[in-house]
């Protein structure tokens, strides 16, 4: 006899849980107590379904680093009682919230789904219904009495993708989610398919989770015409900690005398500068070019193929850490987990 697997769904808030008002017409949020009315076949997928809606519901653009504490609290309390937790959570910052996951619960064993739609729940053409019906047959899924994917990751249009791998880089398809430098973790049409060997294999030590997260860091986007003023302001920022610097193709930069000083003062002061691709795909790779050389010589971190959506919450997770700077530049360059290609 198989065990059933058992499911706790998490709703943050965001356009998947939202359904039309019949009188109004306005949309306003899903009663969860009415899912099986709204999707009957929940009734026939063969897990136990809890649910858990947060109060108040926040639009994932008000998405903050103690929202995610909150959520990692709520795992951590209840990771003995459910084989997998689905979050339901707006698209435009799922690819943040989910990096950040990555970080803040190591050594997870269960799946963490994340998923959303771009058309809430309640409208006839809605791609939430079935976003949310096989993310939870792919946290319910298990293989030799083990979860098939034992980290978080993002389901969205028939892809399954590392969550620390990914971006949103559509607002109008229902395909709304990329990871150029991972490939899927599973695909899904007639069957799922489940590419194993880009999946990060289960293990037996216990939950930790981290809920100590320090958002002092900022993005600085490089573009041609950068003033020294805009990188000053941005650089001086009070109580400053680490800074993404968003440069050109392989992590190439200007070579303005000005902008060196510039990022070798805020280095010297202590600032943690760390080099990510403006591009979706490919890796930064510094000394390749001219261009970035010098930016090596002055103690640029190169970030290799991370996203800024991950680099950004690795960041405030390893100085919420309170590691040495040494252990965080080492840190940084070490795929903890699995966001990086070294």
């Amino acid at each position: 006899m198989t065990t059933r697997s058992s499911i706790l769904v998490l709703y943050t808030g965001g356009t998947i849980g939202m359904i039309q008002n019949a009188e109004t017409g306005a949309l306003q949020p899903f009663n969860f107590d009415k899912i099986y009315d709204q999707i009957p076949v929940l009734n026939r997928i063969g897990c136990d379904l809890k649910f858990h809606s947060f109060d108040p519901l926040i639009d994932s653009s008000n998405m903050h680093p103690d929202f995610w504490v909150k959520l990692v609290e709520i795992i951590d309390k209840e990771y003995h009682n459910y084989d997998g937790f689905v979050i339901l959570h707006g698209s435009d910052t799922m690819a943040y919230t989910a990096s950040a996951l990555s970080f803040m619960l190591e050594n997870l064993n269960k799946p963490v789904i994340l998923t959303g739609s771009q058309l809430p729940l309640g409208m006839i053409r809605t791609d939430g219904r079935e976003n949310f019906i096989t993310a939870i047959e792919i946290a319910a899924s298990k293989k030799n009495g083990l979860p098939i994917i034992p980290e978080v990751a993002i389901y969205f249009e028939n892809k399954l993708l590392r969550g620390n791998r990914t971006s949103k880089m559509n607002a109008e398809n229902f395909n709304a989610f990329f990871s150029g430098n991972y490939p899927p973790l599973a695909e899904v049409g007639v069957h799922i398919k489940y590419n194993s060997n880009y999946i990060r294999k289960a293990n037996s030590k216990p939950l930790i989770i981290h809920t100590n997260l320090n958002n002092k860091v900022a993005i600085l986007k490089l573009f041609p015409g950068i003033s020294q003023m805009t990188v000053q302001a941005i650089l001086k920022i009070p109580g400053l900690k680490a800074v993404i610097l968003e440069s050109f193709g392989a992590g190439n930069a200007p070579t303005d005398k000005w902008f060196l000083k510039e990022l070798n003062d805020a280095i010297q002061d202590g600032i943690i500068l760390v080099n990510v691709t403006q591009c979706k795909e490919g890796s930064v790779e510094i000394g390749k070019y001219e261009t970035s050389m010098n930016l090596g010589k002055i103690g640029v971190i190169g970030g290799y193929d991370i996203t800024t959506e991950s680099a950004i919450a690795k960041l405030m997770y390893l100085l919420g850490n309170n590691f040495t700077l040494t252990k965080t530049k080492k840190l940084l360059q070490t795929s903890l987990r699995g966001e990086l290609t070294i």
